[in-house]
This record gives C-alpha cells, sequence and structure tokens, in this order.
C-alpha cells in the first residue's frame, strides 16, 4: 500500500470515529425528538443527493469505508448529519439574515477540507466540470433546506402533545 493510500486511509478512519464520538452529544439534547428528526432528514437528504450525484458522474468516491457502495457513507450518515446538527442548534432562534451568515463558519472549512482531498488524496474525486463552488452551493442549498423542513416541523407541533 502506498504512503498516500495509508495516509488517505487514516484520515478517513480517523474523521470517522471523531464524528462518531462526537454524534450522541449532538443528539442528546433538549428537545431530543428535534435533533433525531435533523439526523434523519440529514441522512436522507445527503444520501439521495450523493447517490444522485454519483450516479450522474459528477462525483466518484475511489477510497471508501464500504468499497461496494457507490456513495461516501460516512459523510452522508456522520459528518454531514453532525454538522447539521450543530448549525440547528446554533441556528434555532436565529432570524433569516442569521441563518445565512451562520452557515459560513461550518461550509468554508467543509470545503477546504474537500478540496484538499479532491486535490491531494484518493478520497473524491471531481468530474464533468464540478468544483469547489459547486460543492460549496450545493451544501448551503441542503444546510437551508433541511433547516427548513426543521422548522416547518417545529411550526406545525407548536401547542402539541408529542
Amino acid at each position: 500500500m502506498r504512503k498516500e493510500s495509508k495516509s488517505s486511509s487514516y484520515f478517513l478512519i480517523l474523521t470517522t470515529i471523531t464524528g462518531l464520538v462526537l454524534l450522541p452529544f449532538a443528539i442528546i439534547k433538549r428537545p431530543l425528538k428535534d435533533w433525531i428528526i435533523v439526523y434523519i432528514v440529514s441522512v436522507l437528504e445527503n444520501y439521495f443527493a450523493d447517490y444522485y450525484l454519483v450516479a450522474r458522474g459528477y462525483l466518484r468516491y475511489k477510497k471508501k469505508l464500504f468499497p461496494r457502495l457507490k456513495v461516501h457513507l460516512p459523510f452522508d450518515f456522520v459528518h454531514y448529519p453532525l454538522i447539521l446538527l450543530y448549525y440547528n442548534q446554533w441556528t434555532l432562534n436565529s432570524k433569516p439574515m442569521g441563518l445565512v451568515f451562520k452557515l459560513f463558519p461550518f461550509v468554508i472549512p467543509l470545503i477546504i477540507i474537500e478540496t484538499f482531498a479532491a486535490k491531494y488524496t484518493k478520497l473524491i474525486t471531481w468530474k464533468k466540470g464540478w468544483s469547489w463552488h459547486h460543492s460549496m452551493i450545493s451544501v448551503m442549498v441542503k444546510i437551508l433546506l433541511c433547516r427548513s423542513i426543521i422548522a416547518m416541523i417545529r411550526k406545525l407541533n407548536t401547542g402539541k402533545l408529542s
């Protein structure tokens, strides 16, 4: 195994373990039901978006923890939901402009890491003109879409017992 391949594997395993350790701390807060819904919505949303982009040939994951699957499960089931949980908790009572401005501390590091991974590792390959601009816009839209879904669910549940 080449040095680059080993370091990519170590990076992937380390970030996945870190995300798994942090995930319970993000979910087990009040209101618990809201954070479980955020987790489920984010997993479904990102899994299907990722599957679509991989199937259309925009993204390719050369190095994966689960090689038989086309998508990147650690990102779809751990990293992205964790980011979304913390974003939703931070913006719980924010106004619309606050929602937009508070995106950047989450999106910018994520895009920097993805760009680094695309250029220097075998973890992800961008194809068909896909670039960091596309990733940034799609992540921002997905985060705001999920945040809107959760806001609607909260609005519908106001004053109801659950």
